[in-house]
């Protein structure tokens, strides 16, 4: 939804695959073995192309692919004062039920009060705004997003309840989308897969391990996520994916283990973005839980596999979605980024430039 109320159709996430010259150009970078002048000159050309490639595609809004991070949550693991490069807990990746293909350790842990050392997306909306003629969205993270850095023997000297952690989050947070709005940002999107994940009974018991009551993320947790898209002027968009790292997942289940609270709980969004790729998504039935002056993205087109979703199959999928949620209210988008981590998803170039193609051409075949 734009300002004057038009629906953007065909929507995208944030990330795509990093060229392997712009990989290689970050390593040399990170080793010193780069001048931070060239290195910035190569990830402005990755910049450049990305957004080219989202416009040239026929998406009615593009990021700048999030080739100047190296993860998703960089404003949390990069940016910031606080953290020790200590890995923090597992999470737990899968390709199938109960099947652990890959433990995720954040790179690094809180250890002290966390800090602000530099905004990093006011760059990435600058420099976007001046390249792109399509709308500009930038992602922050959820503040609880914390809990992948939060360990029980490394954080409690500094915050011995993880929610305080989590509300320094949200101050965090908040400060750069304001700071966003303040130089023209109209479109912001809050990553929470964080709560996406806790559809699944395993990874709400593994929250409870790590001493985060899912009681209090459903009552508290919730208010916070609330709490960071009260930034007047901006249309906030919540992603809510079941995790996402090298095409494999975290979750499985349906949205109505969280949507009584969350989709509840959260008016201050706009736009909901919502994993819907295949069966381990659940059914559409718990978009009866939100109001229906909100704006559905549809997650329909994986980015986890190169098999390109058909224009019909999509359309099916819209008439179903449309019998619990006005059908003008929603869109089509990809369901995740492609590369939510630098090392990116396992799916072809070729294959992401197709599926964002068939993103712009199904939404704009299916409310024409």
């Amino acid at each position: 939804m734009t300002s004057n109320g038009e629906v953007l159709r065909a929507d995208v996430l944030g990330s795509l695959l990093r060229p392997a010259w712009l990989a290689e150009a970050r390593q040399k970078w990170e080793a010193g073995d780069m001048p931070a002048a060239e290195f910035k000159k190569i990830e402005d050309r990755a910049v450049d192309e990305a957004i080219k490639l989202q416009e040239d595609a026929g998406l009615d809004v593009v990021t700048d692919g999030e080739m100047r991070r190296f993860t998703f949550f960089d404003q949390f693991t990069a940016a910031l004062e606080g953290v020790a490069h200590t890995e923090g807990e597992a999470v737990p990746f899968h390709s199938q039920p109960d099947k652990v293909d890959i433990d995720f350790h954040s790179p690094v842990c809180v250890t002290d009060k966390v800090k602000r050392k530099r905004m990093l997306t006011l760059e990435e909306f600058a420099y976007a705004r001046a390249r792109a003629t399509k709308p500009i969205k930038i992602t922050l993270p959820s503040p609880l997003m914390f809990f992948t850095m939060w360990s029980p023997t490394q954080s409690p000297s500094a915050y011995p309840d993880p929610f305080e952690l989590f509300a320094d989050g949200v101050d965090l947070v908040r400060e750069e989308a304001r700071a966003l709005a303040d130089i023209g940002c109209e479109y912001i999107q809050i990553d929470a897969p964080d709560f996406g994940q806790l559809v699944e009974d395993s990874e709400r018991e593994r929250w409870e391990r790590l001493g985060i009551p899912v009681e209090r993320v459903m009552s508290e947790g919730v208010e916070m996520l609330n709490a960071v898209a009260d930034v007047p002027g901006v249309r906030f968009a919540l992603h809510l994916c079941k995790g996402n790292f090298q095409s494999l997942w975290i979750s499985a289940g349906g949205y109505e283990e969280i949507s009584q609270h969350v989709f509840k709980g959260t008016p201050n969004y706009d736009v909901y973005m919502l994993e819907y790729d295949d069966e381990r998504s659940g059914g559409f039935e718990p978009l009866e839980d939100l109001p229906d002056d909100k704006v559905v993205v549809l997650g329909l087109v994986t980015t986890k596999f190169d098999e390109l979703e058909s224009v019909e199959d999509l359309k099916t999928r819209v008439d179903e979605a449309a019998k619990h949620y006005p059908r003008e209210q929603l869109a089509l988008s990809t369901q995740c980024g492609f590369a939510s981590v630098a090392m990116g998803n396992q799916i072809s170039e070729e294959a992401q430039q197709k599926k964002l193609q068939r993103v712009a051409e199904a939404a704009h075949s299916i409310w024409s």
